[in-house]
């Protein structure tokens, strides 16, 4: 019988999805584990596996459009199956497909009761795990044993893709990795077949052939499918077309080219070699951006062709889920949290000779963000109030001091957390924001690495920027915005002299810290950092 899709959730944040592209047309055949369609989401754009088989009878969304989590994406069925039912709401098919899919707790003694073929003696079957809260489906990105490799307990098996982050999979069991169920770059559903663990040249063919997962519950035989009665459809409903197999690209140098399907399509839309674009994706895989940002080889200007100036142009890009992400949870934070700003201007001669001085001891390196990041750690330790968090019936003073560190990446930004930074030296300070900083641009950042700051530091200095204000973090109550070290006639006992200073602006939140109590942090912060040999005391 027909099988509503609806719009998965694919982030805990994900609220709704827009389809960037279909890898299926209608009437085409749909085997499980097919990717369906490019869901982008808040926080990437994802492939979104099919769990079923049938043929695509309908697609409620087109490319391009948005809709909200669980309304209608797709409808899969048998060749010709009525569907008028459905599309015009009349239908329980969606509610039956729900009840067969309630997920159950898999185990292996559940998959052995089930299972016509019996699990041969110290054959452990490992499966798909949920690495985090919202997680439905994994990707292997790597695969650090291969078959036939021995493996201990505590060995890294793989490196899964999840919806928040690529993260290592440890295993539990010692052995030897007898079968591989899914390859690098291909999906599964959690509680799918990733491996099987066992001894030495035992024969698990049977085992890995009927290793199923039916609606959510891991059983080792093939589920029977349900026959539905035939109605044969209007022809317009349904257009039966050939798939031509497509040859895999290969780069210039004739070695095989990896990249995304949407970037394959854009690419073939636009007319463009992918041989001839860089990728940024992991292990150099091409992907949406590097295609549409592709600018071709100059090939010489042309002579004396008239170019009109004066007209008016532009380009429309559509919104992203995570730009919508990123809106919705700053316009919360300014509108519901009533902001003020207090502006100071440090004088920065000593800690430009103490970052000299500390960054000559051998195989060390200081930022002045670093330098920073511990002066707020030990202000904040000495003014809770700033440290402190608003919820809607009570406020939160910690007494532990996580420093969020915000970092600009291509989709957005994140805000990695320095945990107990107040307890850290400045070394490791500085060598705890390399490495998250470096994770955040190659989307490697934990759930765990992002979450639980008490304070916030921005600092745009970098980047030339003199002065800036920046939107609280929330549940935090208040951010720092750091600007760029300046050099500029001052006025030192009476005289004009050339100086360094740097602008700072601390964002509070009213409803938790009062102005003489943010005045009294930045009285602390300014000690620290015109004087930064007392953060070693």
């Amino acid at each position: 019988m027909a099988i509503v899709i609806n719009m998965p959730r694919l982030s805990d944040t994900m609220e709704e999805g827009t389809v960037a592209a279909w890898l299926k047309k209608v009437g085409d055949k749909v085997e499980e584990g097919d990717i369906l369609a490019e869901i982008e989401t808040d926080k990437a754009t994802m492939e979104f596996e099919s769990f079923n088989e049938g043929t695509l009878l309908h697609i409620g969304v087109q490319e391009g459009e948005t809709t909200k989590v669980d309304e209608l994406l797709a409808i899969i069925g048998d060749e010709g199956e009525d569907i008028t039912s459905l599309l015009s709401g009349g239908g329980n098919a969606s509610e039956e497909v729900k009840e067969e899919a309630a997920p159950t707790t898999n185990t292996d003694a559940q998959a052995e009761e089930s299972a016509d073929v019996a699990l041969p003696e110290g054959v452990i079957v490992v499966t798909m795990p949920r690495l985090s809260d919202t997680m439905e489906e994994g990707t292997v990105a790597t695969w650090l044993k291969k078959v036939g490799d021995t493996v201990e307990e505590g060995d890294i098996l793989a490196e899964i893709e999840t919806d928040k982050a690529t993260m290592e999979f440890e295993s539990f069991q010692s052995g030897t990795l007898l079968h591989v169920g899914l390859q690098e770059g291909e999906s599964a559903k959690v509680d799918a077949l990733l491996a099987i663990i066992g001894p030495a040249g035992t024969d698990v063919a049977d085992v890995a052939s009927n290793f199923k997962v039916v609606s959510g519950t891991t059983k080792t035989e093939e589920a029977p499918k349900k026959e539905a009665p035939k109605v044969e459809a209007p022809k317009a409903e349904v257009k039966q077309t050939s798939a031509k197999p497509s040859k895999p690209a290969t780069s210039s140098n004739g070695g095989r080219l990896f990249a995304s399907p949407l970037a394959k399509k854009i690419a073939e839309e636009k007319g463009i070699n992918l041989s001839h674009v860089q990728g940024s994706g992991e292990n150099g895989r091409i992907i949406k951006f590097d295609v549409e940002n592709f600018v071709p080889a100059s090939s010489g200007a042309s002579v004396g062709k008239f170019v009109p100036t004066g007209q008016e142009d532009f380009d429309e890009v559509a919104n992203s889920q995570m730009r919508k992400a990123i809106a919705k949870a700053l316009t919360n934070s300014k509108f519901s949290a009533p902001h003020y700003y207090l502006n100071v201007e440090f004088d920065m001669e000593n800690a430009i000779a103490f970052r000299k001085q500390f960054n000559s001891i051998p195989d060390t390196k200081i930022s002045y963000n670093d330098m920073v990041v511990k002066a707020c750690a030990l202000a904040l330790k000495q003014h809770p109030q700033v440290n402190s968090q608003w919820f809607a019936d009570k406020m939160r003073l910690n007494n532990h001091v996580h420093v969020g560190v915000a970092v600009a990446v291509p989709d957005g930004l994140v805000v990695p957390v320095v945990k107990f930074a107040n307890e850290q030296s400045l070394p490791q300070i500085g060598a705890a924001v390399k490495e998250l900083a470096g994770k955040a641009r190659n989307k490697k950042l934990t759930p765990a690495e992002m979450e639980g700051s008490t304070f916030t530091v921005s600092n745009l200095g970098m980047f030339g920027i003199e002065s800036f204000t920046s939107i609280i973090n929330q549940p935090n109550s208040a951010i720092l915005s750091v600007g760029n070290i300046i050099e500029k006639p001052v006025v030192k006992e009476g005289e004009i002299v050339v100086g360094h200073t740097m602008k700072l602006s601390l964002a509070c939140d009213h409803r938790t810290i009062d102005g003489a109590t943010g005045a009294q942090f930045l009285q602390t912060l300014k000690g620290y950092i015109e004087n930064p040999v007392t953060m070693l005391v």
